[in-house]
Parts: C-alpha cells; structure tokens; sequence
C-alpha cells in the first residue's frame, strides 16, 4: 500500500495492518528451537532501532539473514527499501514471511537457503555495483543471526571483503549484524583490552567496526542467558594488513593461541620443531616486536609487521605456509603411542613436551 503524498514529495511506504508478530507465532505455531539457537524480538521500536543503524535505506536493496517471524523485516520495509531478499533456513517461518510479502507486493524475495552456502554474488542487479575506491553501494546485509551462526558467518564475510567476492563484488556492502554481547566487545576490542582477539585483528584489519548499542536479553522470547550486541561493519578501502586473508588469519590464530602467555610462545607455533627458536626469534626481530608482549597488548601495525615479516620467511620458504603446528602434534601422539606399544615411550617423554 502505497499512501499519496503532497504535491512534490516522495510517497512514503505503509504495510497494510498486520497480525503482530507474537500474533504470527502463534498462528502459525512458531517456537525458537534451542538448538538453533534462536530467539525471537518482538518489539517493534527494538526493531526499528537496529534498521536505523543500517543508515539510510530509502530505494536501497537489502539482504536480510535469518528473518525468523519477520520483526526486523517489517522494519525494513517501512523503511521504505526498493528490494528486499530474505534468506531462511527454517522452513516453518516461510509462510509468516509470504503473509509480510503479499502486503508489499514486487518488493521481497524470499529464498528458502543457508546463508553459508548461498551465493550472494549474484543477490543483487549488475547496476548498483560500485568500485570499490567509491561510496558504498545502495546494498545492505542486515540481520538478527543465531549465536551457533554469528562467528562463523562474520569469519566468512570477512573472507569474502579481502577477496571483494560475495556480497562484496558489489563494492563495500555495508552490514548491521548482531552478536552476543561478548562477541561485540571482541569485534571492536582495542589494544590492551582483555577483550581483544583473533576477532578483533581479522574484523578491524578489513572495516570500519562500530558497536551500536545492547539490546538486554529479556527483550528476546525465548530470554538468551546473555545480552545482544547490534554491530555495524563497513569495509575499509585499504585494508591495514595488506596480505592474503589465509596468511593473516594463521599468522593472528597462532598468536591467540596462548593468550595469556608471551606472545613469542604462540608465535612459535608457526615453525616446525626443528629450528623453530631460531625461526621465532628472527620472525620477532624483523618485525620489531617486544617478545614478552601479551596477544591482546599487540597493536594493529605491530600483528601487520609480524605478517610482513611472515610472508617474507614463506616467500624463502614455501614449505612453512603449510606447516601445521596441531597435525606435529598429531604425529607426535601417533609416535608416542606406537612407542609405547613396545615399551619405549620413556626415550620420547621430553621430545613429547613443547
């Protein structure tokens, strides 16, 4: 429904009265599955306010992950958007999503998928595609993502921004996610913040991250043990680790892996036991990196420096970038128990610890 507007303005976009959407939960029987990790948001001002934070959506096209009973869709739209595509998984919210469709006719398109498998390159039309060194294109991804999906998904996304595929063959596609609130803090953690993570470098490296607001946990039906986190990225120009996304995500990984240790012990595990102190010592050298640094106390040039330098040692090297530093252990184990099989166990005890 489209209401006339005074002479000169842009008409503006009004759903037709719907059921409310605890009314579409119970007509058609809809209940957050546990192990989907799903939960309802019913407010409708809630809603609203995590649209907001998307930006302007007047005539833009956008892409709404896991719309469940369709809250935050109907905020979409009256925020008066051109295109709208819905990807559900569960197929029990399709017909509360075909109900909101018919009420705005030629404006949604809802597919019946996985979000992780879904190819997003081809989501949108060939004209609103960007370059990259432009504004953001009238794209946006925006969603209320179950908590077993959220990190894996942003690992993904932010994959595809540093190859500029999926979503991002369109230019820098804004998105409006939400996380536990722990995995917000992670995502915008600084430097010296004991939240700081393998998160925070692989997210801040790529975009722009802000933390918009919490929505308390008792909002949600059913009520999540945590608060609810509303993140807004928007990918960087430049990224400011300019190196492949594998190399920096092994290089940030290996850190973390010891988080409470010196830095040097995680970064140890980039090398092969056989000159590895030796390897470690010139890696933090070359980088010029205090070896008795705490992971989180690292700053974003010092994690670009350690990947420079990286890239230079497998440059030389090309054996160390497939190095794997749990399948070493792996093989230990596999050694020690054929050792112990014959009695020998005791000679490997030491060459066992690392």
């Amino acid at each position: 429904l489209c209401v006339m507007a005074a002479p000169g303005k842009v008409a503006a976009f009004r759903l037709p009265p719907l059921p409310t959407i605890g009314e579409i939960i119970r007509l058609f029987r809809l209940k957050a599955l546990k192990q989907l990790s799903q939960n309802f948001l019913l407010d409708l001002r809630l809603t609203d306010k995590i649209v907001k934070q998307a930006g302007e959506l007047k005539n833009a096209h956008v892409c709404e992950v896991g719309p469940g009973p369709g809250g935050i869709t109907r905020s979409i739209l009256s925020a008066g958007v051109e295109q709208l595509l819905l990807i559900e998984k569960d197929v029990r919210f399709i017909p509360g999503l075909q109900m909101l469709s018919e009420a705005a006719p030629g404006k949604v398109h809802i597919v019946h998928g996985d979000i992780l498998t879904y190819k997003m390159e081809k989501a949108f039309p060939k004209h609103l595609k960007k370059s990259w060194e432009d504004e953001p294109p009238n794209i946006h991804i925006i969603g209320n993502l179950p908590f077993s999906v959220s990190t894996p998904l942003i690992i993904k996304w932010l994959e595809n921004v540093s190859k500029r595929d999926g979503p991002f063959v369109y230019g820098r596609t804004q998105m409006t996610l939400t996380f536990q609130k722990e995995v917000g803090e992670r995502l915008t953690a600084n430097p010296g913040s004991k939240q700081r993570s393998r998160l925070s470098i692989m997210a801040q490296h790529l975009c722009t991250v802000e933390n918009c607001f919490v929505i308390p946990g008792q909002a949600f039906v059913p009520k999540p043990e945590v608060d609810v986190a509303v993140v807004h990225f928007t990918p960087l120009v430049q990224p400011k680790i300019q190196q492949p996304f594998e190399l920096v995500e092994k290089v940030v990984q290996s850190v973390f892996q010891f988080r409470r240790k010196y830095c040097f012990r995680g970064i140890e595990t980039l090398f092969p036991e056989n000159g590895r102190l030796k390897r470690t010592e010139q890696l933090m050298m070359t980088a010029n990196v205090d070896p008795t640094l705490r992971p989180f106390q690292l700053s974003m040039s010092q994690f670009r420096n350690l990947c420079n330098a990286y890239r230079k040692m497998c440059d030389e090297d090309p054996s160390l970038f497939v190095f794997s530093y749990r399948e070493e252990l792996r093989q230990k184990k596999i050694t020690r128990n054929l050792l112990e099989s014959t009695g020998q166990s005791e000679q490997t005890e030491e060459e066992n610890q690392l």
